[in-house]
């Protein structure tokens, strides 16, 4: 049954509603690879640790449970749009939400990352990954309507965990660095590796249905840790499942988002797994990873995060690197090469997104 076809979506793929203004914004127009304003601006991880308006209203609540609770979501999505001026708000959840949603046992551990109680290492540990149903997850829909109501023209950008990343965690257990056990399935037990992976692709896709269907603009496919990989081990083993969730979700017309750390090698085959946009961290320039991944594509990124603690003159001077690497691409959508880090000022944030904004002002 291919991910199309799940139970958790039995409707066919469908445009999505998206107001005039929203579709005419200039993040949605790049993502189309047409003539924007300025260039658009968002960051990974911009509602987070950062802010301290999130750390308030966040206080005393766990990670998971914040996910689940729409006002909340609401407000923390909402809450770098008005101090930052950002061109695209992200849902504020995380990529394990749809697995704790069909009862895999996982938390999120503060300085340690999400915890799985029984990792997945046996064919009968697949049993463990039903279908994502959207009641499964119907606080993700009850907030996308919240906030597309609130956001106005700013469009709304739904993401969710790729399969290679997720099922990561799920083998190993949480937070790896070399990854042994997932690579030692993959390696050793093709079988049940592509097995895993179909299932969570299944699973990814529909969770980012029900964000699509709820009113998200844009997709974003985080693989986080690809990178990992050699590129022949991902065309192989991984490239397919990824593939599977783009094209799951292609019919609703939104534009969809790929990106990996430290996958300079794998721009290609990431571009290959069919997404419109494929974001870049900070190790290659922009105009080098055009050429690796080919025409026909928005590119996003690229600066170093760690720049952001380098004073104004240093950050001006190292986004225009990035701006003049960016000058020739088909489009381009500005961003930082990996998420926003808890001890930045906020302050740099906004004088980078008003930077951006100024000196590529059309």
């Amino acid at each position: 049954m291919s991910a199309n076809e799940s139970p958790a979506s039995p409707r066919p793929a469908q445009p999505t509603a998206t107001s005039d203004a929203v579709k005419d914004s200039a993040f949605l127009r790049a993502c189309r690879r047409e003539p924007v304003p300025h260039t658009p601006v968002w960051f990974m991880r911009q509602a987070g640790r950062s802010l301290p308006e999130y750390r308030k209203v966040r206080e005393g609540i766990p990670m998971l449970e914040s996910c689940m609770r729409p006002e909340l979501v609401t407000e923390i999505t909402l809450q770098p749009v008005r101090r930052h001026d950002v061109d695209a708000a992200i849902y504020f959840s995380d990529i394990v939400v749809p697995l704790k949603a069909i009862g895999i046992d996982l938390d999120i551990k503060p300085g340690v990352g999400p915890v799985v109680e029984r990792p997945i290492r046996t064919r009968a540990d697949l049993a463990q990954l039903r279908d994502l149903t959207p009641e499964d997850v119907s606080y993700v829909t009850e907030a996308i309507g919240m906030l597309t109501a609130e956001l106005g023209s700013t469009p709304l950008i739904g993401f969710a965990g790729a399969p290679f990343t997720l099922a990561s965690y799920l083998v190993e257990g949480g937070p790896s660095r070399t990854y042994e056990n997932a690579k030692a399935i993959m390696y050793g037990d093709p079988e049940l590796w592509a097995d895993l992976l179909d299932r969570l692709a299944d699973i990814t896709a529909a969770f980012l249905k029900v964000q699509i269907e709820a009113g998200a603009s844009a997709v974003q496919l985080f693989d986080s840790w690809a990178g990992a990989l050699a590129p022949a081990d991902y065309r192989r083993s991984v490239l397919p499942a990824s593939a599977k969730v783009f094209e799951a979700v292609a019919g609703y017309g939104v534009p969809r988002i790929h990106f990996g750390v430290g996958t300079g090698e794998l721009l290609k085959p990431m571009s290959d797994a069919g997404a419109d946009i494929v974001g870049v961290d900070w190790r290659v320039p922009l105009d080098e990873a055009a050429r690796r991944v080919g025409p026909g594509k928005t590119l996003q990124g690229n600066l170093d995060p760690t720049v952001l603690f380098a004073g104004t003159e240093a950050v001006e001077t190292k986004t225009r690197e990035v701006l003049d690497a960016a000058a020739g691409l088909e489009g381009h959508i500005f961003n930082l090469g990996h998420g926003v880090m808890p001890s930045t000022d906020p302050d740099a944030l906004t004088r980078l997104v008003e930077y951006v904004h100024t000196q590529t002002a059309r």
